[in-house]
């Protein structure tokens, strides 16, 4: 509304101003005759007239089209703008966690089930099954999920490691190793459980479409080299060693207050309640360049540990442990920066293939009967 009295009071400003430039012109028509122009173009009082004329209407146009146009602009500021696309939400991507749990817990009934006991594997698999195996004589100690991949929509290829033992006849257990199954799952249900429905449908479900099929292990690998040259051993005079040294037995031991040891603003803290009793130093590597560290050098000096301890548990026993450590030199004196989440590795080292290797075990040797009658009895040789 206060857009259209602007509209009305500018249009009473055109016509005042439009009543004044019209007296001007008629003055201005009385008082000049007719002269010719310096271009040679004679200018009439009709011709003159005309456009008065034709200026007059466009003005009065112009003042009736002011509360128009205001009425027009007050009813498109109130109405949505057009040609405006509305965000479109993007799909909810599926999740594999849902087929991944039921795909494990299938194939570690599928390992226990046998002759006689199929039906422990009807939550699962609703098709026929005949299995000629003594039941319980495979068990998954371990299983785990290592791949998992969407063959279409709501369907999904489901590949567990498990860690299986076996009985013999003798009842006696005997470790198979890992082996790996990959089994096919249709899940129900909205897309946080692996299915298409609407994410408001609570429903969801999930069935397997065959016995799980035995695969191939995934290739071996040999990781790239890592980003530590400088072996520094566990010399007790080097003093990044020494902070090192510290900081892992207040780490890992609470002897002592990880702030002794670490930079301002780490935080860092030790695992409670301590799980070692003490902490023993076997080698550390760095990324230095020199040939020692007896020195701390500049302060902000960053150097990269990878630091090998034996730790030794409330029973006694010793346990490897390895920590990727940053340290930063202050005041000169090294502390550590952080525990960093995974050993630095060089940037163009890219892992290898490496072939999977099974131990054999040594043959025992036995004797057969030619070697045990050719062995001379204590007897026969006294005789």
């Amino acid at each position: 509304m206060k857009r259209a009295r602007r509209q009305r009071k500018a249009g009473k400003k055109q016509i005042a101003e439009a009543e004044s430039w019209d007296e001007g012109v008629e003055q201005a028509q009385e008082a000049s005759p007719t002269e010719p122009d310096e271009t040679g173009w004679k200018t009439s009082t009709a011709h003159l007239s005309g456009i008065t004329r034709l200026a007059r209407v466009g003005v009065w146009a112009l003042v009736a089209s002011g509360p128009v146009l205001g009425v027009m602009a007050l009813l498109g500021s109130s109405s949505p703008a057009r040609g405006v696309t509305k965000p479109v939400a993007a799909p909810a991507q599926a999740s594999q966690v849902g087929p991944a749990g039921f795909a494990e817990l299938f194939v570690s009934a599928y390992l226990q089930a046998g002759q006689g006991s199929e039906r422990d594997l009807a939550p699962y698999y609703s098709g026929s099954v005949a299995l000629s195996v003594k039941p319980g004589t495979r068990t998954a100690t371990q299983s785990t999920v290592i791949a998992s991949r969407e063959v279409q929509p709501g369907y999904w290829s489901i590949t567990v490691a498990a860690d299986v033992t076996a009985q013999d006849d003798q009842g006696k257990a005997k470790h198979l190793g890992v082996q790996y199954f990959r089994v096919g799952i249709q899940a129900k249900g909205p897309a946080g459980a692996g299915g298409t429905a609407a994410t408001g449908d609570p429903v969801a479900g999930y069935a397997a479409t065959s016995l799980p099929a035995q695969v191939a292990a995934p290739a071996a690998l040999r990781p790239g080299a890592l980003a530590y040259d400088s072996d520094r051993g566990s010399s007790s005079t080097d003093p990044a060693i020494e902070t090192a040294r510290g900081f892992l037995t207040a780490y890992l031991a609470g002897t002592a207050e990880l702030d002794r040891y670490t930079s301002p603003g780490a935080r860092l803290q030790a695992i409670s309640p301590a799980p070692y009793a003490g902490v023993k130093v076997t080698g550390v590597k760095d990324d230095a360049t020199g040939s020692g560290q007896q020195k701390v050098p500049a302060d902000g000096t960053v150097l990269h540990q990878l630091v090998q301890v034996e730790a030794r548990d409330q029973a006694g026993s010793a346990v490897s442990l390895s920590y990727a450590l940053t340290l930063k030199s202050r005041a000169g004196r090294w502390e550590v920066a952080s525990v960093d989440d995974a050993p630095a590795i060089r940037a163009s080292s890219a892992p290898s293939s490496a072939p999977h290797s099974i131990p054999t075990p040594m043959p025992t040797p036995t004797r057969t009967p030619d070697a045990v009658a050719a062995t001379p009895t204590p007897s026969s040789s006294s005789s």
